[in-house]
């Protein structure tokens, strides 16, 4: 038990990573894309309502992953801290990719993400061992 104790900071620092790039990334989303979308393209009512919220689901995932990681280590056993692990890991993993491949490298949100995911591996270590 102590290696999983030992790994705990692992998964903290991953969530604070993950949190403070859901909240840069939901910040930088509205102000340079969900606003010109809002304002220069016709759109129906209903339409003007969902594109905020379709746009913001990655930041509320992965800022939920960042808080769910951060307390896994105070409350859970090593079972419950591996589910969390794989499933963020998998979110932040596949959040990483896609800002890789869609910003062609040239954005720092995929390198925070893939550190993160190294976090959670290496703290997902003790667990699987």
């Amino acid at each position: 038990m102590e290696g999983i104790a030992s790994n705990n900071w692992a998964f903290i620092a991953a969530g604070i990573i993950g949190c403070i790039v859901a909240v840069v990334h939901g910040l930088l989303l509205q102000k340079l894309m969900i606003r010109s979308i809002l304002s220069n393209t016709p759109l129906a009512e209903s339409s003007r309502r969902l594109v905020p919220l379709l746009m913001h689901f990655s930041t509320i995932f992965w800022f939920l992953g960042g808080l769910a990681l951060i307390i896994v280590p105070s409350f859970a056993d090593a079972s419950a801290m591996l589910v969390t692990a794989v499933f963020v890991g998998a979110l932040y993993g596949f959040g990483a990719i896609g800002n890789f491949w869609g910003t062609r490298g040239k954005h720092p949100g995929w390198m925070l993400l893939a550190v993160a995911v190294a976090l959670i591996a290496y703290a997902t270590l003790p667990l699987i061992g």
